[in-house]
C-alpha cells in the first residue's frame, strides 16, 4: 500500500512517498530557512508564497524518487494542522485537488502526531503503548501513545513551547533563526552551572510546561549585564539555560513514565535533536531501565515522510476525511 504525504504546516515545503505504512520510499524536503534568517523566525505570508510555488515540483520529485506512477498511489494524507494557516491550506489544497482528480481517498493528519509517528520509521521494532514527549517550536507535550489511533495527552506548554523559547534566547543574543542548534553549539562550550535559571510547574504529577517565565529570566540577565556595563558569556548562558530546559523535560517525562507506567519512551520533534535532551534522556532512562527512541534526524524537523506513517495507520482504522476538509492552525492531538 502506497500513501502519498504532504507536509507544509511551517517553513518546510515537503512530500513523500511510504510504503506500507513503515518504509520511506522518498522523502523531499524544500527548507525555507535561508529566505527567512534575514527576518529572524519565520514570516507567515513569505511561508506560504513559498509552499505555492513549490508543492507541486516537490510532490512530482518525490514520486520520481520513489519510483512510483501516482495512478498507483492508494491514499493520500496531508497536515490540516496545527501550524500556519496560511501555510496548511496551500497543503490541504494541493491534496484535496489530487484527492478528487485520482479518485484516492483523503486522509487529514495532525502536525504532532506525525511527530510522534516519526519513531515508528525510524525504530521498525516499536509498537505501542509507549509515552511520547514532544518538543517542537511551537509545542511542548507529553502523549501517552495507547494504541496506533488511541492516544491520551497529558500535559502541554501553558505558554511558550522549549523550542520557541531557544529561538527567542539565541535572537537576543544576536544568533541567526533558527537558534535551537545555536544555542545546543554554545552550550557544550559552557558551565552549565554558572547561573541559577529558575523552573515553573515542577510539582510532582504536573505535567504541564512553561518556559515563559524562564525566556523572562534569562532576557533579565542579559539586559541586567548590559547596564551595568558588564560582559557575559554567551556560552555559559546557553549553557544554563538548556540544562533547565532540558532538567524540565526530562523531570516530567520521568514522573509521567511513573505515573502512567509506561517503559517505553519516544521523542519527538525538532528539539529532539538537541545533543543535550539526547544525552539526559538516554542517561534517565537506562538509570530506570526504560527503553528510549529517537528519529532520526533528518525525521526530527518537519517532514512528509513522518504525515505518510500516521496517514497509513489512519487509513487501515478507515479514518478518511471528505473533501470539506480545512486547514485547523490550533489542532488539538485526539484523544481517545
Amino acid at each position: 500500500m502506497y500513501t502519498l504525504a504532504l507536509e507544509t504546516s511551517c517553513d518546510e515545503t515537503s512530500a513523500a512517498v511510504i510504503r506500507d505504512g513503515r518504509h520511506i520510499c522518498s522523502n523531499i524536503i524544500s527548507t525555507q530557512v535561508p529566505i527567512h534568517r534575514k527576518f529572524g523566525g519565520v514570516v507567515p505570508e513569505i511561508a506560504s508564497r513559498q509552499h505555492i510555488e513549490y508543492v507541486m515540483p516537490i510532490i512530482k520529485e518525490a514520486l520520481d524518487e520513489a519510483g512510483v506512477d501516482i495512478h498507483d498511489i492508494d491514499h493520500i494524507g496531508v497536515t490540516y494542522g496545527p501550524g500556519l494557516v496560511g501555510a496548511l491550506l496551500v497543503g490541504v489544497a494541493a491534496a484535496k485537488a489530487l484527492s478528487f482528480a485520482l479518485d484516492k481517498p483523503l486522509v487529514g493528519v495532525n502536525h504532532m502526531e506525525g511527530h510522534i509517528f516519526a519513531n515508528f520509521l525510524s525504530h521498525p521494532e516499536l509498537e505501542p503503548p509507549f509515552l511520547a514527549l514532544v518538543v517542537s517550536g511551537g509545542h511542548t507535550q507529553l502523549v501517552t501513545i495507547k494504541d496506533y489511533n488511541s492516544f491520551e495527552l497529558l500535559g502541554q506548554t501553558r505558554d511558550d513551547a522549549a523550542g520557541e523559547a531557544f529561538d527567542k534566547i539565541a535572537r537576543v543574543m544576536g544568533y541567526p533563526y533558527p537558534g535551537g542548534p545555536q544555542i545546543d553549539a554554545l552550550a557544550k562550550k559552557g558551565n552549565p552551572d554558572a547561573i541559577v535559571f529558575p523552573k515553573a510547574l515542577h510539582e510532582k504529577h504536573n505535567f504541564e510546561f512553561s518556559f515563559s517565565g524562564l525566556k523572562s529570566a534569562v532576557l533579565n540577565y542579559l539586559h541586567t549585564q548590559e547596564q551595568r556595563h558588564v560582559g557575559y558569556s554567551p556560552e555559559d548562558v546557553a549553557a544554563s539555560f538548556q540544562k533547565t530546559v532540558v532538567e524540565t523535560l526530562v523531570e516530567k517525562t520521568m514522573d509521567a513514565a511513573r505515573w502512567s507506567g509506561m517503559k517505553q519512551i519516544a521523542v519527538a520533534g525538532g528539539v529532539a535533536a538537541n545533543s543535550g535532551l539526547a544525552a539526559a534522556m538516554e542517561a534517565a532512562c537506562a538509570k530506570r531501565q526504560y527503553k528510549l527512541y529517537r528519529p532520526d534526524p533528518i525525521l526530527c524537523t518537519d517532514n512528509g515522510a513522518m504525515i505518510g506513517c500516521r496517514a497509513y495507520y489512519m487509513a487501515i482504522d478507515g479514518r478518511f476525511a471528505d473533501l470539506t476538509l480545512n486547514a485547523r492552525p490550533a489542532l488539538s492531538i485526539t484523544t481517545c
